[in-house]
């Protein structure tokens, strides 16, 4: 493996775990009914807008191209505004399970996206790789689940926002990947999440201004840190390098991780354990992001003819 690759694979293994962390710690804030959905969705554009703006005083400055500057608008909109906005909010309207399901169709989605947009083949490998994935995947999901004894509280509705979400990421992940190779993380994300937070702010100003601050307790001022914090100025800044030396269906394959990392924090937090099916669905996961990664690229396939 070329030591870009590694540095791929290690960048969205771990900006997934984070994502992974992200979804029991944003339904737990939102179980207070203090914090909406909405409000985190303007915390994490807002302040990682802040956060990247801060952070790039500190690297060298890259000018961008107008042409380019317009296409980071549209590249805000799927990857940062509609992708962690809906999710969020659907998040808010259906069960952590049922969100951690869809995520499982990013794979998919993308698969599908690039092969129309990239030409990119679909090969036995990569089929076979998201099969054993999603199916990993689904084992840890459903585990979890009927170990955990809660209610599922799902809402089709939701469903259905955080299925939109996933596939503006997918739409994402595949349009702008040779925009996203240009350019530094850091300057990426400082103009995605300046845009989003534009977008965002005529319609969040009320909701952060009338929310009584000093009045929230510690557990979900930790909440919202580690949400703006790791789930989105660490995982975003690393995901960029990912994305650079990726293909877009590698990239998604990596959000199978995310239910492996749920189900980590329950059995230290005594919430659950390990047994056998949790050991064959982790198998399942990995094995599936092996093949994907070992599937041949268009590129590949143009250079055998």
């Amino acid at each position: 493996m070329k030591k870009d690759e590694l540095k791929g694979h290690l960048s969205m293994t771990t900006a997934n775990m984070m994502w992974g962390l992200m979804s029991p710690i944003s339904k737990m804030v939102l179980i207070t009914s203090i914090i909406t959905p909405f409000i985190i969705v303007e915390i994490r554009v807002i302040g990682a807008a802040i956060l990247f703006w801060i952070a790039s005083i500190f690297t060298k400055r890259e000018h961008v191209s107008p042409p380019d500057l317009l296409k980071l608008f549209f590249a805000s909109m799927l990857g940062v505004l509609f992708n962690q906005g809906l999710f969020t909010i659907g998040l808010g309207m259906t069960s952590p399970v049922d969100a951690s399901i869809i995520t499982t169709s990013t794979p998919i989605l993308t698969m599908i996206i690039a092969a129309i947009y990239l030409k990119e083949p679909i090969t036995n490998k990569k089929v076979s790789g998201i099969f054993l994935g999603a199916s990993g995947a689904l084992l840890l999901i459903v585990s979890n689940q009927n170990t955990s004894g809660t209610t599922h509280n799902s809402n089709i509705w939701g469903d259905i926002v955080c299925l939109t979400a996933e596939l503006s990421f997918a739409l994402y992940l595949v349009l702008f990947k040779q925009l996203i190779s240009r350019y530094s993380p850091i300057t990426l994300m400082k103009w995605m999440f300046t845009y989003a937070a534009i977008c965002i702010i005529p319609f969040s100003f009320q909701d952060i201004t009338h929310l009584e601050w000093l009045s929230l307790e510690p557990n979900i001022w930790y909440g919202l840190s580690f949400i703006l914090l790791g789930s989105t100025f660490v995982s975003y800044l690393l995901a960029p390098t990912g994305q650079r030396y990726l293909r877009p269906t590698v990239v998604s394959m990596y959000c199978y991780v995310q239910p492996i990392v749920a189900s980590c924090v329950a059995v230290y937090w005594g919430m659950d354990s390990f047994n056998l099916l949790k050991i064959i669905a982790v198998i399942c996961v990995f094995s599936g992001v092996f093949l994907v990664t070992r599937s041949k690229s268009r590129a590949d396939m143009e250079a055998a003819v």
